[in-house]
């Protein structure tokens, strides 16, 4: 199984020597003239053998099928000489006029995602590259799963599902740029860091039409299609590196953790975390986890400097036992001041000052804000406490004899299903509580929609320049025919303005998002 995803291309290889195995077994040949006697035995035997041998062989053949990822097969279907004409040298100074890119695999929610592209910011920075936006993914299309427990999807296996869930957004019309949701206008306008929309850059790299790319109408086995397979196979890293032209980083929060300072004083010094010896026996797992610095691994005068794109797996990083998953970039002064300015996007203006006017015009009182995670059951192990937290917060202010106590709920669990738990003892309570929600289908989270969708604000950054013709063309053709997530968008806003406080659930990013908001005082700025 390991064999065949993490060679895509030599499936057929690899089940050509499964076949072999099962019908070549490691035994002496039998003789070529049997006793007579003894042959209607030996032929009942060899054929249940054979049918068992059979039986065996489909069997493997449906489990191997099954648990390679559809991604993989959708775009590994070349042979073996692959070429690649985009990584020309010709073409790459042409085209892409000499730059240097950085591009990388996000995955599960927004939140999770958002945090992802900070870092990535950073690693730009640090690697003087440009940094490819991707868009933002529909929420879990794509899952890392779990590194404390060392069991994630390989770099190459996330930026085959990053890839095609890219294309199958624009070909359905919900491509949305993280630009167009996030405020990034401070970190170009400062250079901080250099940027390309993905649209854009897949565009030049891939010899696709914008039109065509942002159209819908990618007809498989088009060429415009089959290019696109092509650019992803290639940016997928599942060929390894393409001299001068793609670095694939393949190095996961199993067995690396990256940092930087200029000293380099931590690099190949093992980490804090290590995988317990209970967990290497339950898992058959060997790996060892070491601290890689950035720049010395993947900076000047090494083999990655010269790649034309350099392409990540996950940048995902979060706390774990007195390290970090992948990335440790605290103590890193070098980039203080750009840790300062990814620290808090901000939403773009038309998302806050909604926030805001839903605050002001609707409420129109203070009021508390509760983030309630009830159907995912990742935080079912904090519902009690987040409950005895909200309880507590309520009895406080009740208290302080302020009149009904307006609470403005952000939840999972759908309006319907309320009756019989904590939110529908909270609705049934109109006389010291007064709940405020929004729901999918309410007026302001579909004008925002319109609003995010024309105003295209990823549509205007770009370290290459765009002609004339290729502006109209992202302005006629790639704005999103629909949207998702601006409900979650504008409760975050609107949470962000509660002067009573706010109550999240515990280990949630979104609590952490709407904490970071409040913080740096969104609502006031």
């Amino acid at each position: 199984k390991k064999n065949i995803i993490t060679h895509n291309d030599g499936v057929s290889k690899t089940l050509s020597k499964n076949m072999n195995s099962f019908f070549n077994p490691s035994r002496p040949s039998p003789r070529p003239w049997p006793n007579r006697k003894k042959q209607t035995n030996k032929s009942a035997i060899c054929i249940f053998s054979v049918s068992l041998l059979a039986v065996l062989f489909v069997l493997v053949l449906f489990i191997t099928w099954s648990e390679i990822p559809k991604s993989v097969f959708s775009i590994s279907a070349f042979s073996g000489s692959v070429q690649f004409p985009q990584c020309r040298s010709e073409i790459l100074a042409r085209t892409l006029l000499g730059q240097r890119f950085l591009w990388y695999a996000p995955h599960s929610g927004f939140s999770n995602q958002l945090s992802e592209f900070k870092n990535a910011v950073l690693m730009a920075g640090i690697l003087n590259r440009t940094l490819i936006v991707p868009p933002v993914l529909d929420h879990h299309a794509v899952a890392l799963g779990s590194c404390p427990k060392f069991r994630v999807l390989s770099p190459s296996e996330i930026r085959v599902s990053v890839w095609n869930h890219s294309i199958e957004l624009l070909r359905t019309g919900r491509y949305v740029s993280m630009a167009d949701i996030v405020d990034i206008s401070s970190l170009v306008s400062s250079s901080a860091v250099r940027v390309i929309d993905l649209r854009y850059f897949a565009s030049l790299l891939c010899g696709v039409d914008l039109e065509t790319l942002c159209s819908g109408e990618l007809a498989e086995q088009s060429q415009a299609y089959e290019s696109l397979k092509q650019c992803g196979y290639l940016l997928s890293g599942v060929r390894g590196n393409v001299d001068k032209c793609l670095y694939v980083v393949d190095e996961d929060c199993r067995t690396t953790v990256w940092t930087y300072n200029k000293k380099g004083d931590s690099h190949g010094r093992l980490d804090s975390f290590q995988p317990d010896e209970k967990l290497k026996k339950k898992k058959k797992i060997a790996y060892v986890r070491r601290r890689r610095d950035v720049y010395k691994s993947l900076g000047h005068g090494t083999e990655a400097e010269s790649a034309a794109v350099l392409a990540f797996g996950s940048l995902f990083t979060a706390p774990y036992k007195d390290s970090e998953s992948y990335i440790d970039f605290h103590k890193s002064s070098e980039i203080k001041s750009l840790i300062e300015k990814v620290d808090f996007l901000p939403f773009v203006r038309e998302v806050t000052t909604a926030g805001k006017k839903f605050a002001s015009g609707t409420i129109k009182a203070p009021f508390l804000c509760a983030q309630l995670r009830l159907l995912d059951g990742q935080f079912k192990n904090h519902r009690e406490s987040t409950f005895m937290g909200l309880n507590q917060k309520l009895e406080s202010l009740r208290l302080k004899n302020l009149g009904p106590i307006h609470v403005f709920v952000m939840t999972d669990l759908p309006e319907s299903n309320w009756t019989g738990t904590y939110l529908g003892d909270l609705s049934k309570n109109s006389t010291d509580i007064k709940l405020h929600y929004l729901r999918e289908q309410d007026e302001v989270v579909l004008r925002i929609q319109q609003e995010l969708a024309s105003a295209g604000h990823g549509q205007k950054f770009g370290s290459i320049p765009m002609s004339l013709a290729s502006i109209k063309k992202m302005q006629s053709h790639c704005s999103p025919r629909r949207l998702s997530n601006v409900q979650l968008y504008l409760e975050e806003a609107v949470c962000s303005c509660a002067s009573l406080g706010f109550v999240g659930t515990a280990g949630s990013t979104i609590a952490d998002s709407v904490e970071k908001m409040r913080k740096f005082n969104a609502c006031s700025s």
